[in-house]
Parts: C-alpha cells; structure tokens; sequence
C-alpha cells in the first residue's frame, strides 16, 4: 500500500479536491514531468504529484529530485523492484485509494514503464481523464515491455499528447480519432535545454581522466541485453575491444551491476583499464557526460532524442528504435548487438567527421507550455461541468 497517504506536500492535495495527478516513477519520467509542473504551475494550477517509487535508489530517484528541483511529491507509493506483474499490481493497488481520496478531473502520466500503464489503468476504470505525454512511439516489437505499456497506454487515453509526427501517424493508422491527438514536441528536451549550460560548465569528465570529445559513453539496462549471458558477455567482450581505440565511461543501472561479477564478464573488464565503470551518476552531470562525448552507444530511448538534440553520435544497441525521428536526425544509428557490427560502426564514428543533425520539428524547448495550454483548457472545462 501506499505510504505517505496522509502527507500533504508542497502543493496541499484536500481530501475530495478536483484537480490534476502527475504520475512519476522511474528515472526517464522525471525529466519530463518538471517542466509539465512548471509550466502547469505558471498557468495557475498546482498539479498533485505521486511518485510511485519505481526507482527506488538515490542515484535513479531522489538525485534527480534534487536536480531538476522538483518538489518533493504528495505521495511516495514505494513500490521498489519485483516482476512486471508484482510492481504493476502493487501500484494499481496504492494508487486506486489515492484517486478515490482526491477524485481528480485528470491523471497525467508519461513515457512507457509499468507506473505509466499502471496508473492509467486505475485512472481509466475510476472514469477519470487520462492524459498521455509522449504517446504514439512504436518499436512494432511486443516482446518489448515498454511497447506493450506504450499499446495499452494510447488505447485508453483521453489526451494523447506526441513528441514527433510519426507518432501521430502511428496512432492515426490504429485508428485513434484526430481530436485526441496532439503535437506537442518532445519535452525531454525542454528539460535538457534548460540544464544543458550547468551541466557542461561542471566538466563531469574531468573526475575521470578523460577529454571532451575524446570518449564514449555506455548504457545498458534492457533485459534482452543485460539478462542473456551470451549476449551480455559478447557485449562487454566487444567493448572491451572498442576500448582500445576510443575510452568508455560505464554508468551502471542497478539492474546490470551484478551481471559483471560474474566470469567470463569480470575477467574482460580486468584486462579493459580504458572500460571505466561508476555508480549511475545524477541527471546533470550525466548530462554534462554525453553532452561532450565523442558518441553514445546505449539500449535506452531517451538517449536517443537527447543525443540527437546535443548533435552527439548515438549507436543503438537494439535491433529496432520506437524513435525513428532520431535516426532520420542523422545522429542515431540502430545496430544491434552483433558484435563486428557495433565494432565497425565505433571505428566510423570515431574516425569519421562530425555531422549536424536536422533537429525534428518541436524539440524546441517548449513542449510543455503547449501541454499545459491543452491541459489547464481541458481541466477548466471539466471543473466548469461538474460543478
């Protein structure tokens, strides 16, 4: 059950209030809920935010909190770690009694992990507005968990808010109906732009030995890449080559540290003095980490967009992108997780010119403004008819 269901926050949530739930729950949700708050905020409404406590840890939680300055949420579920079926349960059941409490007009959830269905859900079945930010992306790979969240998410949504055209058309073919669709841009990147000056003048490198512009940065966390050990293995073997040539900085998801205990892995990082591991490090000076990288190489989404945005080479390790618009950008790359495959594309990266990215229409900076706009219009509406 939930804890902290009596805790009033910063924005005082009342008992049988009407107003707006924002739902946060793992680390790529909370750049993108602060600027929703803030712009929401600025039009004059003080949106409820739960926190279902997916991530749970300091790194992957509470320095995030810290960084983009985000209130401290109404409520903490603290759900923690468990089976896609265990944590998606355990939210449904702390989250249902919150929106019986405060019977809010609207929910707004974001991205595409188990809180994101989690809380739709609950809010679809209480006949309360679903709102979704960053609706309409599709990988066409359901043995994806994120793309299951994604499908079910959009189809139950009143309010489909999407980051790039090809999602519109992707929710068009599925036949979603025109007016719940709406172009908004990609509000990741409204939070990189307004943190991306202090995230390079802290130099995050420098703690590392490294030069800007001199290094990569790897990220794995997906368990198709993390839970096979013949994959994994490969992987870490293929970087342990890749090092030779150009240094990598390892940020390691808690999901993956265990993994590299274990031989033949920890024997091929022993012999990779260039394959630098550290804990996950906080958004901005993760930030400030790729923002100067040479390139990127990484199974997440959100680095996709955000090294599209910072003009920084991005290698996918992932046989299919639900983020077509960053390869067309020219700075991303989907190569899978064949190992010659990934090796020859570093080499090109690293010994080829730097290319500009075509930045794709409304990552300006200002996507949340426009779903505030759409959000408060509605929420007025909906207030004005119950009332």
């Amino acid at each position: 059950m939930a804890r902290n269901i009596d805790h009033v926050g910063p924005y005082g949530p009342i008992p049988g209030q009407r107003g707006i739930v924002i739902v946060a729950g793992a680390r790529p949700n909370f750049m993108k809920v602060a600027p929703i708050i803030e712009a929401l905020a600025h039009l004059g409404v003080q949106p409820i935010l739960v926190h279902t406590g997916q991530h749970y840890d300091f790194e992957m939680s509470e320095a995030f909190f810290q960084d983009l300055r985000l209130p401290a949420p109404n409520f903490h579920l603290g759900i923690g770690s468990g089976s896609h079926a265990e944590q998606t349960a355990r939210i449904m059941l702390a989250f249902e009694p919150i929106l019986q409490s405060l019977k809010p007009s609207m929910v707004i959830v974001v991205g595409d992990v188990n809180s994101t269905l989690a809380c739709a859900l609950v809010a679809r079945k209480l006949n309360i507005r679903v709102a979704h930010v960053e609706a309409g992306l599709r990988s066409r790979d359901r043995s994806m968990p994120e793309e299951v969240n994604r499908l079910l998410t959009d189809a139950i949504s009143d309010y489909l808010f999407t980051p790039s055209r090809d999602a519109d058309q992707n929710l068009a073919s599925e036949g979603v109906p025109p007016d719940k669709i709406h172009l908004v841009g990609n509000v990741m990147i409204d939070t990189l732009r307004k943190y991306e000056a202090a995230a390079r003048s802290r130099c995050a490198w420098r703690k590392y030995g490294l030069s800007p512009g001199r290094y990569a940065v790897l990220t794995l966390h997906r368990p198709s890449n993390v839970d096979d050990p013949g994959t994994f293995s490969a992987l870490i073997h293929v970087f342990s080559v890749v090092q030779e040539s150009v240094p990598i900085i390892f940020p390691v998801h808690p999901r993956t540290r265990a993994k590299l205990m274990q031989d033949p892995i920890a024997s091929a990082l022993r012999s990779a003095p260039n394959l630098l591991i550290c804990d996950p490090l906080g958004y901005i000076d993760f930030l400030g980490l790729i923002a100067d990288a040479r390139l990127v190489l990484t199974d997440s989404g959100g680095l996709q967009e955000e090294t599209t945005a910072l003009n920084v080479p991005c290698l996918t390790l992932r046989d299919n992108t639900e983020r077509p618009v960053t390869v067309e950008a020219g700075t991303n790359r989907v190569v899978g997780t064949d190992p010659d495959t990934i090796l020859r594309a570093v080499l090109e990266v690293v010994e080829g010119p730097q290319r500009s990215a075509a930045i794709p229409p409304f990552w300006d900076g200002r996507a949340a403004s426009r779903i505030a706009d759409i959000v408060v219009r509605e929420y007025r509406a909906l207030t004005q008819r119950c009332a």
